[in-house]
């Protein structure tokens, strides 16, 4: 008989699912995240490639970007207060904003170290950090914009391998980049300087892989 219960349970919530008005809270509000963890990406990028006197600048948009992001993070928070109804769990749309929210944090963090340590010279290892932020948090866009449509799963389950792979790309990076720092710099400043930058850039493509252990969790919990 506990079985029948239970079929019977899933069939209500699917087709309590079914009767559900479409989302026109979150998923907008993810669909503008999405512009904008993407925008910060490629501003930073773009900032580490452009000849200096462009650089800073570039590099003050980053900090705004920060800002915006954080106030849609924090609007997503306040919906989840008001809402009863939400398109999953309540816990994976907090986890997968924080995270977002995280990710700027960290692009932000990078961008004012640099301004704020006038560091002129981009070496090659920070290109590549920010390369690597650019690819993983395309990849974070594309998932948040797949959330929409509810049975693509098989697309959400590559984009969390994607950031998966790109979060150990950029360890080996930063672990060599650290390793070359101190055999070859002997300012012990500036070794400080480069470190501090290329942490943040690293611990950016770790919340991006927060937000794919998020993407995971809803992939095993709707598929």
């Amino acid at each position: 008989m506990r079985p029948i219960i239970i079929i019977y349970k899933m069939s209500l919530n699917n087709i309590f699912q079914f009767l559900v008005p479409k989302d026109k809270v979150f998923y907008p509000l993810f669909e503008k995240a999405a512009g904008k963890i993407k925008k910060i990406s490629e501003t930073l990028n773009e900032a580490v490639n452009a000849p200096a006197k462009e650089r800073d600048q570039l590099l003050k948009n980053v900090e705004v970007l920060k800002q915006e992001i954080e106030a849609i993070a924090q609007t997503t928070r306040v919906e989840l207060g008001k809402n009863f109804i939400t398109p999953f769990d309540r816990e994976d749309i907090h986890n997968l904003i924080t995270a977002v929210d995280d990710i700027a944090d960290h692009l932000s963090d990078a961008a004012s170290r640099m301004r704020l340590y006038q560091i002129d010279k981009v070496t090659k290892p920070l290109r590549k950090l920010t390369e690597a932020n650019l690819e993983a948090c395309s990849e974070v866009a594309k998932g948040l914009l797949i959330l929409k449509d509810n049975k693509n799963f098989t697309a959400l389950a590559e984009i969390s391998k994607n950031i998966s792979r790109l979060e150990r790309k950029a360890d080996k990076v930063f672990d060599k980049a650290v390793a070359d720092i101190f055999e070859n710099e002997t300012n012990a400043i500036e070794i400080i300087k480069y470190k501090e930058v290329m942490m943040a850039l690293e611990t950016a493509t770790d919340s991006c892989k927060d937000v794919a252990n998020v993407l995971e969790t809803i992939t095993v919990k709707y598929a």
